[in-house]
This record gives structure tokens, sequence and C-alpha cells, in this order.
């Protein structure tokens, strides 16, 4: 797991925290309210960190499935090579 990734999404919950109290016009930051900052700052870490794990499972299903499709091709293509020392004709 990159942690330049959850750091960004760490970031970017910041980043949500400071747009959600600049829609509501108040004080980025007062005494009261600093213990959010590393709630919002979790949240989005782990949501990065679930995100990232949901591209990794992507990327293995899709890896499977190039290889398989190009196992598939290959056998089409023996087999239509095969047709042909035969001598029958494919219509393609």
């Amino acid at each position: 797991m990159p942690l330049h990734k959850v750091l960004f999404w760490s970031g970017f919950g910041i980043a949500v925290r400071f747009w959600q109290l600049g829609i509501e016009m108040r004080p980025l930051f007062q005494k009261q309210t600093l213990w959010v900052y590393p709630l919002f700052a979790t949240v989005g870490g782990s949501f990065g960190y679930w995100l990232e794990g949901v591209d990794k499972r992507q990327l293995a299903i899709l890896a499977e499935r190039k290889q398989s499709l190009l196992e598939k091709r290959q056998r089409r293509a023996e087999r239509e090579a095969a047709d042909e020392s035969n001598g029958f004709a494919t219509a393609s």
C-alpha cells in the first residue's frame, strides 16, 4: 500500500473540513473544534486505504480477464490454422 495515497486522502479529508467551514462561514481554527481535523483526516485516510484495495482487486480481475481472452484468441487462431491446413475455408 503506497503511503502517499493514504496521505493524499487524509489531506483530502482535512480539505473537506475546510470547505465545510467555508460554506458555513465559520472560522477555520477554533480551540473547541480542533479535535475534528484528525477525525476528518482519519476518515479520509481510511477511505483512501479502502479505495486502494478496490483498485488492486479490480486490476487483478482485469488482468485475469485479459489473460483468458488472449488464451481464447490463441486457441481460435490455432483452430483456424488447423482448419485451413485441412482445406476448410472459414468465413470471418
